[in-house]
């Protein structure tokens, strides 16, 4: 195998953390993650009322945010609900922060 254990584990944190920039980086999907997360849980129907957007778009940008772990999905008869999975922005904070921090400690080595 190529690569220590830490060293693949540092691509897959980065890999999870492009994946979740990337998706929050689209305005839509970060208003459709803003309302799930501030409703705690919503229907597609309510997230289209709510966004102004066409039930396919909706679907779209929740894939998306579903495929980044940032929301979970459960089909309940007809209805399919949405709520954000609050342990992946947990990760996704703590991520940011360890490599701020690595940063910061490369630059105070160099000076």
């Amino acid at each position: 195998m190529d690569g220590s254990f830490s060293d693949r584990l540092a691509a897959v944190d980065k890999k999870q953390i492009e994946r979740i920039s990337k998706a929050l980086a689209d305005q839509t999907r970060l208003r459709i993650f803003e309302a799930i997360s501030t409703k705690g849980d919503l229907t597609c129907g309510e997230l289209v009322k709510l966004q102004g957007v066409t039930p396919a778009t909706v679907s779209h940008h929740l894939k998306i945010l579903t495929d980044a772990k940032l929301v979970k999905c459960r089909k309940d008869g007809q209805f399919v609900h949405s709520h954000v999975v609050p342990e992946t922005i947990a990760e996704y904070s703590a991520a940011l922060e360890r490599i701020a921090t690595g940063l910061r400690k490369s630059a105070a080595r160099k000076s």
